[in-house]
This record gives structure tokens, C-alpha cells and sequence, in this order.
């Protein structure tokens, strides 16, 4: 049987009149990652609070690393490593001293503390700026810093609460890398992100959370199964066979097909068969094909499906925190 390092059920939480929690349940097991998804408002935030003993839930139970969140929340503490949407570091301490510090709060001894500061400075990349003040240091340095803040004590579960929350493309990926590298030491993840990529390339599995309640739970492919509809995308090698490809692909599939979009001819089909019938109608005829291809829904498609919401669309509700 699989062990859960986090589980909730029902977990419920009201401010005043707002229902921020209506009654979720999270399941992820040891070493895996789980996104949490969900537009502003959503509760994504209040839940990782009530998982990291930040909040207590009205209604409900969690356990986090077999550990209660009500009944034992100092276990929980001990078990965890929380990285919120902003950078905790001190700015006017070093790299080094932040972490020293650090581990000092969770009880180290002074060399303990040095030895653990230094694995983790050149872990994530920082030995070089160890000495530098934190205010010197760059929105991706500052970023793995916080992160490596978060692992001092070697947690078994690690929240990360939006954590590439107004970084560049590049020090996105930084924090990626550091997620993949704490996964595959034994690590469990529980990630909330508005970023659907960022879900896509790092969980392995998704939960879906609009108006304090799951909506959808399951693997990026599955969820992508709920929007339906494969495409087929064939790039011509030549431009003059273009009328022929789009008639074969209109045979084939019974649907109309457009003009070709950044050189992809592209058409919804039902079946892999209605595939395998293209490819070898293709051949049959000698027409030369650089590219086809096969692909499901993009899981922004299945975002804006589920919550009537883009991923970047304008927030219809304060962030509940």
C-alpha cells in the first residue's frame, strides 16, 4: 500500500461569511508532487497554511508526514519545509548567515549548523555569493536561497506556495531544477501555481481547486482527457501540396480543415486509427511530410474549461489568506 506523506479530508475554513475551504480532500503519496491549481481565490493558499499549522480548519482532519495538524502540530513543524510567495531570507544577513541562522533556530550546534550551510549553499548554486549580503543578491538567487532556508533540516515535505511567483522565464527554471532535484531524493512536494507549464512539467499529479472546493484531480494526460478532442498536425515539405494534405485530412476525419497556422495543417480526429489511416493515405501518395503528430489538449485549455478562467485572467476575488 502506498504511504501518504499528506492527507486531507474535508478540510473546511470560513472567514466571517466567505467559505475559503468548502470541504476538500488532498491525497499525496511519499516522494511525489503534487500541483495544486486554482485562480485567485481559489483557497490554494489557505489549505497549504492549514497543512503547514499556520491555520487551524474549522472542519476536517490533515495528517502531514503521519503526523496530525491539529493534534500534534509541532511534529508536523518538524517535518516540513514551508517557501512562501515571498522570500523570507534577511536581506542585510549574508547567504551563509541566513542559513547558519537558520539551523541554529531548529537546534544545530554551531558546527552542525556551518557544515549544513555550506552543503546547501553549494547545492542550489549560492557557495560563490555565500558571503554577500542577501539584499545583493538576485529575484532567482534570492528565490534558491529561500528555498534552501525551507530544507535546512532535511524535511520530508516541502510547501511550495506559488514559489516562482514574479521571476523570468530563466529563474523559473532554476527553481524547476530544484524541485526535480528534491523529488528525487525522496522528497514529497505539495506546489500551488497559477502557472499551468509549471504544473505540467513538474507534478505528477494535479489538483484542481476553484471556490474552496476540488474540481478535478488527476494526471496532467487525464485531465487533458477531460477537454476532449486529439489534433492531428501535419507539416507539408512542400508548400504545393498543402490542398492535397488538407483533402486527405477532411476525408479522413469528416471535419473541415483551416488554413495552415505557422505551417501546421491542423485536424481534430476521433480515434488513433483515423492516424495510422492519414499516414498511410499520405505514403500511398507520395506526398512528403516533414512533421505529424498527435497531441491532446494544452492543460491551459483544460484550466479555462474547469474554471471558466485563463491562467493569467484577472483575479474575480481576493486572494483568501
Amino acid at each position: 500500500m502506498t504511504n501518504h506523506a499528506i492527507h486531507a479530508e474535508g478540510l473546511t475554513k470560513h472567514y466571517g461569511a466567505t467559505t475559503a475551504l468548502d470541504g476538500i480532500d488532498l491525497t499525496v503519496p511519499e516522494g511525489t508532487v503534487l500541483g495544486v491549481l486554482g485562480p485567485n481565490g481559489a483557497g490554494k493558499t489557505t489549505a497549504v497554511r492549514i497543512l503547514a499549522t499556520l491555520l487551524r480548519p474549522d472542519a476536517g482532519r490533515a495528517t502531514v508526514a503521519g503526523h496530525d495538524v491539529v493534534k500534534d502540530p509541532n511534529a508536523v513543524r518538524r517535518s516540513i519545509g514551508l517557501t512562501g510567495q515571498y522570500a523570507s531570507v534577511d536581506e542585510q544577513l549574508s547567504g551563509r548567515e541566513n542559513l547558519e541562522l537558520f539551523a541554529r533556530l531548529l537546534d544545530f550546534t554551531r558546527p552542525d549548523a556551518r557544515a549544513r550551510a555550506a552543503e546547501l549553499l553549494e547545492q542550489f548554486g549560492l557557495a560563490e555569493a555565500a558571503d554577500r549580503r542577501a539584499k545583493t543578491y538576485s529575484g532567482g538567487m534570492r528565490r534558491r536561497l529561500d528555498l534552501a532556508a525551507s530544507l535546512v533540516g532535511r524535511p520530508a515535505v516541502i510547501f511550495l506556495d506559488e514559489p516562482t511567483t514574479g521571476l523570468d522565464p530563466s529563474k523559473r527554471d532554476d527553481v524547476w531544477n530544484m524541485v526535480r532535484l528534491l523529488t528525487s531524493e525522496g522528497t514529497t512536494v505539495l506546489l500551488t501555481t497559477q502557472y499551468l507549464e509549471e504544473a505540467d512539467a513538474l507534478a505528477d499529479a494535479i489538483t484542481v481547486i476553484d471556490l474552496g472546493k476540488v474540481i478535478a484531480h488527476g494526471t496532467a494526460s487525464e485531465l487533458k482527457q477531460i477537454v476532449g478532442g486529439r489534433s492531428l498536425q501535419v507539416r507539408p515539405e512542400n508548400v504545393r501540396d498543402t490542398a492535397d494534405i488538407r483533402a486527405v485530412l477532411s476525408r479522413i476525419t469528416g471535419r473541415p480543415v483551416g488554413e495552415p497556422i505557422r505551417g501546421l495543417l491542423t485536424a481534430p480526429i476521433e480515434d488513433e486509427q483515423q492516424f495510422t489511416n492519414v499516414v498511410v493515405d499520405l505514403a500511398s501518395r507520395g506526398i512528403p511530410v516533414t512533421e505529424i503528430s498527435l497531441s491532446l489538449p494544452s492543460l491551459d485549455e483544460v484550466f479555462f474549461t474547469l474554471t471558466g478562467q485563463g491562467a493569467s485572467a484577472p483575479a474575480t476575488t481576493k486572494e483568501l489568506v
